[in-house]
């Protein structure tokens, strides 16, 4: 069996849903308690077996790069008795995984951003994991479509249902039930009008692609928004030979919206080995007061 062993973070995006703040931050350096969204979603990568990362940015967001390096200097600084936990922290980031990075100099779309990557997977199939999107649990989601891809041999996709009332700002998928948490996509469309939908499945910040979507992509013409839309290309790779969708299990939370990343700030907190239970008493209260 072929081990997945490259993922694709696209990480490009401008964070407009979550300004000021992204005006000289990246969203996806927005703190989540203690770690950076970014770093949530490569320790999902690499919980899931994977060895090689391309993280696809855009202007101004070298920070990432930084922060999945070395830093010579703060290590130097934690090196005092004391400060072993600290520095032990700081020094695994940049031991994670081969990370690379690779700039889309321009903001064409999701699918624009993937074709970006074909020289980094080549003839490998490849997880992609997006960047706004973190999602919490026990099993790793990437590690859920490695599984199903093992199983079935196609292309896959992490998918969830969404209200009728959302399916319009994301996909919507044409399946039929494999078995557990597995479908068979024969279809899918994004941002379906009213009435377009196929279902209220829709994808959401997972997919597993083989070689074959590069070929597709670069036939696939600006859909949505004006942009080469990824879900666009999948769809041709639905119709022809079918995709595997695994209603995944975990928590996501949306680190382009306002509210997502409340969500993930708190709820992580509660959870938090050093702060959860002084959070947990400071939130009874508070709620006291609601």
């Amino acid at each position: 069996m072929q081990k997945i062993r490259k993922a694709v973070i696209p990480a490009a995006g401008l964070g407009t849903r979550v300004l000021p703040a992204t005006k000289a931050m990246p969203k996806e350096m927005l703190p989540i308690v203690d770690k950076p969204a970014i770093q949530y979603i490569v320790e999902e990568a690499v919980a899931a077996g994977i060895e090689e990362i391309l993280i696809i940015t855009g202007r101004g967001k070298g920070i990432m790069e930084d922060h999945f390096d070395r830093a010579p200097e703060l290590e130097a600084g934690l090196a005092k008795p004391g400060k072993e936990k600290m520095l032990e922290d700081v020094r695994s980031i940049a031991g994670l995984a081969d990370i690379f990075f690779l700039r889309q100099k321009e903001t064409k779309g999701l699918g624009h951003a993937i074709l970006k990557a074909r020289p980094f997977t080549q003839d490998e199939p490849f997880v992609v994991l997006y960047g706004d999107d973190v999602i919490m649990g026990e099993d790793p989601v990437a590690a859920q479509l490695c599984r199903a891809y093992a199983q079935y041999r196609k292309a896959c996709v992490g998918i969830k249902e969404v209200s009728p009332a959302d399916i319009v700002k994301y996909s919507s998928m044409k399946l039929d039930h494999l078995s557990g948490n597995l479908y068979n996509i024969t279809d899918m469309i994004e941002k379906p009008a009213p009435g377009q939908e196929f279902s209220l499945f829709s994808i959401l910040g997972r997919c597993l692609l083989t070689p074959e979507i590069y070929g597709i992509l670069e036939k696939t013409q600006p859909g949505a928004g004006g942009e080469i839309q990824l879900t666009d290309a999948m769809a041709v790779l639905a119709r022809t030979g079918g995709m595997t969708g695994v209603d995944f299990t975990g928590k996501r939370y949306d680190m382009g919206n306002k509210l997502g990343v409340m969500e993930a700030q708190v709820e992580t907190a509660l959870k938090h080995p050093e702060i959860g239970p002084a959070f947990r008493a400071y939130l009874k209260e508070l709620s006291k007061t609601l």
